[in-house]
Formats: structure tokens, sequence, C-alpha cells
């Protein structure tokens, strides 16, 4: 695993609604696929998911289990081998606490979002920051209308907003996830 360093977490909770009210989201089975696959792609430790809600917790273990069991082993190999990086957390602190376990210490804490920061960084500073492979690096990615203030504010950095060609921004974050880790991980980044 080459980016033995870097982790990334989906949060269902705490999330916005438009409002920017606290709220749970939903899992989609999308979520599951179309993350843990650049997560394998770009060779990253952990993909962890948090939902807090049993009767979504049960969709997505089920998921888990089957495409980790023999029958979805035999079915299909390669959807076995990326569903092996992900975790299922009912907390953002119980993935910091996972981490810290697994790797003896707390990482850097780097969120996500379609604003702007005082403590924004670029892609190529951050790409530069993980292939020193001093740290450890925990990138946030949020659900609904993104991931609340105060949880923002913890955030050691915040990464710079995808800009398109546009000034339009608001991509799923399936196609955020698989954009920042090719313009952090990938062999041909700038």
């Amino acid at each position: 695993m080459i980016n033995h360093n870097v982790f990334i977490a989906l949060l269902h909770y705490p999330a916005m609604d438009r409002e920017g009210r606290l709220i749970i989201t939903s899992f989609t089975t999308m979520d599951l696929h179309d993350i843990a696959r650049p997560a394998r792609a770009y060779e990253i430790n952990t993909y962890y998911i948090v939902q807090p809600v049993d009767c979504q917790r049960f969709i997505i273990k089920k998921q888990i289990d089957y495409w980790l069991s023999e029958e979805g082993l035999r079915s299909n190999p390669t959807r076995n081998e990326v569903v092996r990086l992900v975790k299922l957390c009912y907390t953002f602190d119980e993935v910091l606490e996972d981490i810290k376990e697994q790797r003896g210490r707390k990482p850097v804490l780097v969120g996500t979002d379609a604003r702007t920061y005082p403590n924004t960084v670029s892609y190529r500073w951050l790409s530069e920051e993980i292939h020193k492979r001093e740290q450890d690096f925990l990138i946030v990615f949020g659900t609904g209308y993104g991931i609340p203030p105060s949880l923002m504010e913890t955030f050691d950095y915040i990464l710079e907003p995808i800009y398109g060609a546009g000034d339009w921004n608001h991509l799923s974050v399936r196609n955020a996830v698989a954009i920042i880790l090719d313009r952090l991980l990938s062999k041909n980044r700038c």
C-alpha cells in the first residue's frame, strides 16, 4: 500500500441541510463502491463511512459482508478487493480512535468544502506533505450540504475547492473524492 499514511472519511453525521441545520444523511449504495474504487486505485490505507443510524448501518454492513464473503469473492473479485478497505463507524471520534490505535498517533485532519477558509491549502502543498510520509492524513468528506462549521473549525487544514471550467462546483461526493485523490496521489499529478 503506497499511501499507507492517507485515510478518508465520509460523514453522514454530522452533516447540514440547506438551511445549515445539523442532520444525519442517508447512505447510498454508490457511496460504498464509487468511493472504495478510487480508494483502492490510489492505494490509501482505509475508507471510513460514518453512519450512526442502526437501520442504515444494517444496510451498509450487509453489503460489506456480502462482498467480503466467499460468494461475493466468486461473484466479483475486484469488488471484494476494494470493499476490504472500508470500515463502518458510528462517530467521527471512532474514526480518529481507530487511526490512533492503528498508527500510534493522531492524523492531520484535512476538511473538504466548496468554500475557502483561512487555513485553506492547495493540492500541490498537501500532496507534497503526504509524499514526505512523515505524518498521517485523514481527508474528511461531507454529505448533504456539507460539514458543519463547528467541525470544520477543528481541522488542521481545509483543502481548496474543486474548481471546474466555470463557477459551478456542486459535485457529488463520489466525484469529489475521485478528483481529490487523483490530484493528491496520482502518478501523473502536476
